[in-house]
């Protein structure tokens, strides 16, 4: 008899919500705060998308589903990296 194919309450993208705007958080903060890398325009649109997932993250991990301290790490790694891009250009432009 084959096993069951019920779903489990793991079985849900909610749960790649932290992971994704961890990495996503990561790569905006090195971007902004390591011009070197070429990565500003990365670093934007990465910050942006992490607070976003991070913020379901948050939301789906205190339901039960997903992992509350990377949606947490990321969405922090995601607010400092967007910020500090928009304070350079806001530099820059003054």
């Amino acid at each position: 008899m084959p096993e069951p194919t019920v779903p489990d309450r793991t079985d849900t993208p909610a749960v790649a919500l932290g992971p994704t705007a961890l990495v996503l958080g990561s790569i905006s903060a090195v971007g902004v705060w390591v011009p070197a890398l070429a990565m500003f325009p990365w670093a934007v649109i990465a910050g942006a998308l992490a607070v976003t997932l991070g913020a379901a993250g948050i939301h789906c991990a205190r339901h039960g589903t997903g992992r509350l301290w990377t949606a947490i790490a990321g969405t922090t790694l995601g607010i400092i990296g967007f910020v500090g891009a928009i304070t350079l250009i806001w530099a820059i432009g003054a």
